[in-house]
C-alpha cells in the first residue's frame, strides 16, 4: 500500500510561522489577529506595536518569525517590501481544567484555554 502525497505536502513552509499552546483564549487573540490580516508586513508590524492588548506582542513575535523564515530561505527570492500577511488565524488549543471550591462543599470548573496562532506571508499580487 503506497501513500499518496499531495502538492501541499511537497511545498516548503518557509513563509509560515506558528506559536502553539499559547496561554490565551482564542477569542481574545482573534481580536488582534483580525487587525493584521491581508495587511502589508510593515503596516502589520506597526499596528501590533501600538495595539494595547496582551496578544499583540505574542502575535508580533510570530509575525517576525515568519519574516525571518522568508529571509533565511534561499529558495524564496521574495523582497521584504512586497510581503503581505496572506493568512493569519487562531485555532483553539487544549483546555486545562481546574476546580475552584464553592459554598456547601461544591466546586466549579475553571477552564484555562490555550491558542494556536498561525501566520503566513506571501508576496503582494501585482496587477
Amino acid at each position: 500500500m503506497t501513500q499518496q502525497t499531495s502538492e501541499h505536502d511537497l511545498e516548503t513552509n518557509a513563509n509560515t510561522a506558528a506559536a502553539r499552546h499559547v496561554r490565551m483564549t482564542p477569542r481574545k487573540a482573534r481580536m488582534v489577529i483580525n487587525l493584521i490580516r491581508d495587511e502589508h508586513i510593515y503596516d502589520a508590524l506597526n499596528t501590533l506595536e501600538f495595539t494595547r492588548k496582551k496578544a499583540a506582542p505574542i502575535i508580533m513575535d510570530v509575525l517576525e518569525s515568519a519574516l525571518a523564515n522568508v529571509q533565511e530561505d534561499d529558495d524564496l527570492d521574495w523582497e521584504v517590501e512586497d510581503l503581505t500577511v496572506a493568512e493569519a488565524y487562531v485555532n483553539e488549543g487544549p483546555t486545562m481544567k481546574r476546580f475552584q471550591p464553592r459554598a456547601m462543599g461544591r466546586s466549579t470548573t475553571i477552564q484555562k484555554k490555550t491558542s494556536h496562532i498561525h501566520v503566513t506571508l506571501e508576496p503582494e499580487a501585482r496587477d
